[in-house]
């Protein structure tokens, strides 16, 4: 059984991720500002479903195939970082808008939108590494099944993102309005995502290359 320190530190971790601007997030803002929060929420469904398959192989121990081929968690690290630099670049680059800037996305079906947040947490590296290198520091094996506790803290990791992309989804509406009325603050949030992206990218870019 995971110990209340353990489940605590993950939800903290968790946390800190969800709040940090990335492939989520700004998939399922930018969903729910042109097409609605039910699309927003199907989309979420989507993303849930990805914690689920990331879930899946924690419990399985993907960590420990990491662990034996230390070369494909640094190339997914590195992977990692690369993207969530790029992101940030895009956020500071002049003329660039803020993720709860309206867009003109064309409507999608219902499967589509939950193919799509399905894949975009498949793929995003924050997931990725959250689930290869920080989960498995919380498992203790002198506290039972191995996998069990890494089932146990997947699920405060998805309470925490589901709850709080939740919240991105009811908000985004609220807080385009709020932006497109004032500029200044649009231009704060650009630069204090990509400021948040960055110091991120250069984190996991020089975190040691050791899943466990």
């Amino acid at each position: 059984m995971i110990s209340w320190t353990a489940a605590a530190g993950i939800a903290v971790i968790a946390f800190g991720l969800v709040v940090t601007p990335g492939p989520n997030m700004i998939y399922l803002v930018s969903r729910s500002v042109s097409q609605g929060r039910r699309a927003g929420l199907i989309s979420l469904g989507g993303v849930a479903a990805g914690f689920l398959v990331y879930l899946a192989a924690a419990a399985a121990g993907i960590a420990a195939v990491f662990a034996l081929v230390p070369e494909l968690y640094l190339a997914l690290k590195l992977a990692g970082a690369g993207y969530l630099g790029w992101l940030a670049w895009k956020a500071f680059r002049p003329g660039a808008s803020s993720i709860f800037t309206p867009a003109e996305l064309a409507p999608d079906r219902p499967r589509k939108l939950f193919g799509m947040g399905l894949l975009t947490c498949l793929l995003n590296p924050k997931i990725a590494i959250l689930y290869v290198s920080l989960l498995p520091q919380f498992v203790d094996p002198g506290r039972g099944h191995v996998g069990l506790q890494s089932f146990l803290l997947g699920l405060v990791q998805i309470v925490v993102g589901i709850a709080m992309n939740a919240l991105f989804v009811f908000t985004a509406g609220s807080l385009g309005t709020f932006f497109r009325r004032r500029p200044a603050w649009l231009r704060i949030h650009r630069y204090l995502t990509g400021t948040a992206l960055a110091a991120f990218a250069v984190r996991l870019a020089v975190e040691r290359p050791h899943p466990a």
